[in-house]
């Protein structure tokens, strides 16, 4: 019989409520700011391989990632290589414009002055960021706000603390190993 082959060959539970479902949580929602900071991560551990300040940045357009990045102030001796920055300039260069006005930063650890300012210039709809900065932090989780501040002609929408403490331990953990490497290469002069 054609049913009883099939029935062998495919075995179904008796009852429809006996399938497995899926949890919501096994789904991965490629749409979500923990997604994309994820993709972020990812550049800051690029970043960290290469002995780099852990900060990683992507932006998003419609949905898709259109740029990468990550800390190259070392690499390249250019202290203006933050992550933001050369992230920004990537997506200027896709989008071929210097306004960035439907794209939405991830970046690791929260912005400074700098970025916050280029943030800014370039007109990114959304920032969203990992970790705070208390001390030169310029989004909002550090001094100031730059990027929501009234006086200037353009404020970007703030979302902070995605994935904070994964982002914050990857820059303890950096810092820690260079703290040691310092402390271990000094030599006692007695």
């Amino acid at each position: 019989m054609v049913s009883d082959q099939f029935q062998s060959i495919n075995p179904m539970p008796s009852e429809p409520n006996s399938l497995i479902q899926p949890a919501p949580s096994d789904f991965i929602d490629f749409a979500s700011d923990e997604f994309f900071m994820r993709q972020a991560l990812h550049q800051a551990e690029r970043a960290f391989a290469k002995e780099e300040v852990p900060v990683g940045a992507v932006i998003v357009r419609e949905g898709r990632i259109i740029a990468r990045a990550y800390n190259q102030v070392e690499t390249l001796k250019d202290a203006t290589a933050h992550a933001e920055m050369l992230v920004l300039t990537q997506a200027e260069g896709i989008v071929e414009d210097w306004r960035l006005v439907d794209c939405d930063l991830y970046v690791t650890k929260e912005p400074c002055v700098m970025c916050a300012g280029a943030i800014m210039h370039c007109r990114v709809r959304r920032v969203i960021f990992g970790c705070s900065d208390p001390k030169s932090g310029a989004a909002g989780g550090g001094f100031i706000n730059l990027l929501q501040h009234e006086n200037l002609n353009h404020r970007s929408e703030v979302t902070p603390g995605v994935l904070a403490d994964a982002s914050r331990s990857l820059l303890k953990e950096f810092f820690g190993e260079r703290r040691k490497a310092t402390s271990t290469s000094k030599v006692d002069p007695l």
